[in-house]
């Protein structure tokens, strides 16, 4: 991993994010692409579980942001129950773009267009740290549960 590398744009706009919340951000650039929990994991050297996907789903059409752990899958029905919508179902890319300015595989909880509302993963709670990607596929942070529920303003529901 390298925290040297140049960042990418979207990235540049998450750590600008995060030090506007007074944090000194440590984004790290991975060699290969992180684009699903176990790649981001083995990169980093971390449990899968501990893995922080950033999931866009449409909830009554409209985009939420739900940060689950690597460990399992969101079941919809348990996350719409959680968030209180009829329907929930997978954003498509596009949705996902537009939404958050990241593409799929590389969206932060934070540095979007307009502020999700943000639902947090309760397994995410049993790790002392926790790794979410930075704005691109190759970037990755690492954050305590405390600050991503702080940043996000997120709601912890449970999502399988």
């Amino acid at each position: 991993m390298s925290e040297t590398a140049p960042l990418p744009e979207r990235s540049r706009i998450v750590r600008q994010h995060l030090e506007s919340a007074g944090l000194e951000p440590e984004i790290r650039v991975l060699p290969d692409s992180a684009h699903t929990a176990a790649q981001a994991a083995a990169a980093i050297g971390c449990e899968v579980a501990a893995i922080a996907n950033s999931l866009v789903f449409l909830a009554d059409d409209e985009p939420v942001l739900v940060m689950t752990s690597g460990g399992h899958r969101a079941d919809v029905a348990v996350v719409a129950a959680g968030i209180g919508a009829d329907r929930v179902e997978m954003a498509p890319a596009s949705v996902v773009r537009e939404a958050t300015g990241q593409a799929i595989g590389g969206v932060a909880p934070v540095g979007h267009p307009t502020r999700l509302r943000t639902y947090i993963d309760e397994a995410l709670q049993d790790f002392d740290e926790i790794w979410a990607a930075a704005g691109h596929p190759h970037t990755v942070m690492p954050l305590t549960f405390d600050t991503l529920r702080q940043l996000t303003s997120g709601e912890i529901i449970a999502v399988a």
